[in-house]
């Protein structure tokens, strides 16, 4: 299992700027070891943000992201107290979820 993800948020009057680094290996499958041999792929596959309990965001994502990927988007029609919530599964059916709460201005 990886490492917690670190989730800032940033508020506004009715939005949030969310920042999140997310702690994974994102291995392509292109690459090789130090003996020739391919390195398998693995590397996130779904992610899903959801704001108090309910889905605002989700992408799927492949082998072109980097290693422990930064993520940044705005949420509208937040307030103070709202939970964000950042959801992620990888090829191998490994997933992890992370919470922030919203603070105020």
């Amino acid at each position: 299992m990886s490492d917690a993800s670190r989730i800032r948020i940033v508020p506004t009057d009715s939005s949030a700027l969310v920042r999140v680094l997310m702690s994974h290996e994102m291995e392509s499958g292109q690459r090789k070891d130090s003996h020739g041999k391919p390195i398998p792929a693995w590397h996130i596959q779904e992610v899903t943000v959801l704001l108090n309990g309910k889905s605002v965001l989700s992408a799927e994502w492949g082998t072109a992201v980097s290693k422990n990927p930064f993520w940044q988007f705005t949420l509208k029609g937040t307030k103070a107290g709202d939970r964000v919530t950042i959801q992620w599964k990888d090829n191998r059916g490994d997933s992890r979820s992370d919470e922030a709460t919203i603070g105020s201005m």
